[in-house]
């Protein structure tokens, strides 16, 4: 199950207030906040010429993304890709309990970041949303 911590609580509470959409799926990946809502109301969301997205980010202070929410482990890649982005993988592969990112040295070295800050947080949401580990090869 995942867990929030208070600063995760004001930021759904803020975005809640600013577009009129609920969610529960909030965490941090590379300095943006992201926020996960239903696949129906991401345009909702994201408001008309994305002024509630500029809307939060100026409120929170970080830069904002909102993704859909993963339906289950068949949308795994596309979740990953959407929280990764720019960055690229060439291949994701599910065996047993691990997840395997396939990448370039390029993006692998983007993928990973400085002292290993980007995997780390990658790997808890995977964690909190799979149930599973992530390595990245």
């Amino acid at each position: 199950m995942k867990t929030i911590d208070m600063q995760q609580i004001r930021y759904l509470n803020l975005f809640v207030k600013i577009t009129n959409v609920k969610t529960s799926h909030c965490f941090t990946y590379n300095n943006f906040v992201i926020f996960c809502v239903p696949k129906n109301m991401i345009s909702r969301a994201i408001g008309e010429n994305g002024k509630n997205v500029k809307q939060v980010s100026y409120m929170i202070g970080k830069r904002v993304k909102i993704i859909p929410n993963p339906e289950g482990i068949i949308n795994l890649r596309k979740f990953i890709e959407a929280i990764v982005n720019p960055a690229t993988f060439r291949e994701l592969e599910i065996k047993g309990n691990e997840i395997i990112l396939i990448a370039g040295s390029q993006n692998k070295a983007i993928l990973i970041g400085r002292n290993k800050r980007r995997l780390i947080e990658l790997q808890k949401i995977v964690k909190d949303y799979f149930g599973k580990e992530l390595r990245i090869k």
